[in-house]
């Protein structure tokens, strides 16, 4: 169930939603849910990234850069079906 609410805003700012909402060819109603939506999940965003960075600054990673990068690469890269021994460096540094 929606609820109705009213929001005292600028002349305009609501032009500008006006004429954005016809180019979209939406409500100024949805395009103003949306903005909403998409504003909490951006601050939801912010927040999770500032907690993750607040906790490596209280324990940092003993991951080297070199395994960094190469996990961050695998990440990345299309799946080559190759077995994780064959690129994986062993503890002595030997391939």
């Amino acid at each position: 169930m929606k609820t109705v609410i009213q929001v005292p805003m600028e002349k305009e700012l609501l032009a500008r939603l006006d004429q954005r909402a016809k180019a979209e060819a939406v409500s100024r109603a949805a395009l103003i849910r949306t903005a909403c939506v998409r504003y909490l999940r951006e601050a939801e965003t912010a927040e999770r990234v500032a907690s993750y960075v607040a906790g490596y600054l209280r324990i940092p990673d003993e991951t080297t850069e070199e395994e960094s990068l190469a996990w961050l690469a695998a990440a990345e890269a299309p799946d080559e079906g190759w077995p994780e021994e064959d690129w994986k460096e062993t503890k002595d540094g030997a391939r």
